[in-house]
């Protein structure tokens, strides 16, 4: 099956216009019909599925995720060096069938839109897509270098998959090098001992919240994307990592995280790079947002990320 087939269209109802020519919002800008696809830099792809999340335990709600996404970023304006992108909304993931046909069925739409030379920008859902999302880069590259920034380090060691597992199941079957993967931001208090001795006995970096700020948030990653010459990138950012005053719409927030400044910083870093080949946002849960605080968050990191990638 092609991506068309394993992929319903996006909402054209979340396409929002003023018909001003001179505020271009970014639902008047990105393309949707499938023969606009060919010219595309970059590509929307959503995955609306909260089964890992259930699975593991945690509040359900985040396959509304990409709607609120889109929702909120197609009301922005375009900004000046995005107009110079082709943007493209694939829509979203067939998320019928089990968790693991779901995730078989992202990988293989994943692979094929990088293969045709797409960059990507993926919507969660839980965040256990990273193990497809991931995976179906490591297939097309060399050497991948992965970041991870998220509260939770996400290498439980358990029968099933879930939001908890993905970097796990990635080490494990060899998909990434531990010395390539970056555990970002995580909170050592809401993670167990156990899992981050495994990271350190395998080889991983662990930059906790509290290191990352003292060793200087630009310092830090102009560091380490200066010290690796990995061919690709991939950017796995789940929004709990943001404090909940800033994000309060998602599936498991803390009162201490990345401020709102600071993840787009991050996203900004991200888009820089000429290899970051995936922005991944996910565990945005609408079902707790405010006042779409959480929804709009999510796509000024995806705005600054494109702005930044227009501008290298």
């Amino acid at each position: 099956m092609g991506i068309f087939e394993d992929t319903i269209r996006p909402d054209i109802n979340l396409f929002y216009s003023r018909n001003d020519p001179n505020d271009i919002k970014m639902g008047e800008f990105v393309k949707s019909a499938p023969e606009n696809y060919a010219d595309a830099d970059f590509v929307l792809l959503g995955c609306p599925q909260d089964e890992g999340v259930r699975r593991n335990k945690g509040r359900v709600g985040a396959k509304d995720g990409p709607c609120a996404i889109r929702k909120a970023l197609y009301k922005f304006s375009v900004p000046e060096k995005v107009g110079f992108c082709e943007l493209f909304d694939l829509g979203d993931t067939n998320v019928e069938g089990s968790l693991e046909e779901i995730h078989d069925r992202q990988h293989i739409i994943v692979k094929k839109i990088l293969e045709d030379g797409k960059r990507l920008v993926i919507l969660g859902g839980g965040n256990d897509i990273s193990y497809p999302d991931c995976s179906a880069l490591a297939e097309i590259s060399n050497d991948l270098l992965v970041f991870n920034i998220d509260s939770h380090f996400d290498v439980r060691e358990e029968n099933i998959r879930h939001s908890g597992t993905p970097y796990r199941q990635l080490l494990d079957e060899k998909q990434i090098l531990p010395e390539r993967l970056y555990e970002m931001a995580g909170k050592e208090i809401v993670n167990s001992p156990e899992y981050r001795r495994y990271l350190d006995e395998t080889g991983a970096h662990v930059y906790p919240l509290e290191e990352l700020r003292s060793k200087g948030m630009k310092e830090t990653f102009r560091n380490i994307l200066n010290e690796n010459k990995s061919e690709h990138i991939f950017w796995g950012f789940d929004l709990d990592s943001v404090q909940a005053q800033d994000a309060p719409g998602v599936s498991a927030g803390y009162p201490i995280g990345l401020t709102a400044e600071e993840i787009c910083y991050i996203a900004k870093i991200a888009g820089s790079d000429r290899r970051s080949q995936i922005l991944e946002l996910t565990e945005l849960n609408p079902k707790y947002d405010i006042h779409e605080r959480t929804a709009k968050l999510a796509s000024m990191m995806i705005l600054y990320y494109l702005d930044a990638s227009a501008s290298i």
